[in-house]
């Protein structure tokens, strides 16, 4: 695991999806290759994909808390990941399509506690030939904290994001 912000453990053992399809990617949220990123290491379980993370104390918003930006960040990344792999497998593909986020609503529903893991959890409620609505939730100290609903679609040749996992 790439050292340092976040910590993230995946929720699992082996290389997160991050890790096998986008090792090189420099995103703030889940690039493995960004060295001040939050490094959100997310993995397949049953129909969902989950993460564990941990944050350093420059992500609160007041100490023991957590900013909802980093929220908001975790959950559109973890989220973006859950439809690019679902888009994968849909089309038969090996690699994962270059997804980004078209919309998402993020429900902060009480403070998430710094002091433990954060667990993210994302699922695909609708799945079109080129996009992917995925809702998902963040957990912190037992309590469901934020929840989150978001569209994900794949981009062609041509647009910025194409060649974002290389």
């Amino acid at each position: 695991m790439v050292g340092g912000a976040g910590m993230g453990t995946g929720g699992g053992t082996g290389a997160s999806v991050q890790e096998r399809y986008a090792p090189r990617s420099v995103c703030f949220g889940c690039g493995p290759a960004n060295p001040g990123g939050l490094h959100i290491r997310s993995v397949e379980q049953g129909d969902e994909l989950v993460a564990t993370w941990r944050a350093e104390p420059r992500y609160e918003a007041w100490p023991g808390t957590l900013n909802g930006g980093i929220v908001g960040t975790l959950l559109d990344c973890h989220s973006n990941w859950a439809g690019a792999i679902a888009l994968m497998r849909a089309a038969g593909a090996d690699a994962v399509p270059a997804t980004v986020t078209a919309r998402y609503e993020v429900r902060l529903l009480r403070p998430a506690s710094t002091a433990g893991p954060i667990m993210l959890r994302a699922r695909v409620v609708e799945l079109a030939p080129d996009r992917a609505t995925v809702e998902s939730s963040l957990e912190a100290g037992g309590d469901t904290c934020a929840t989150f609903r978001g569209t994900f679609v794949a981009v062609r040749r041509g647009h910025p994001a194409y060649h974002r996992w290389e």
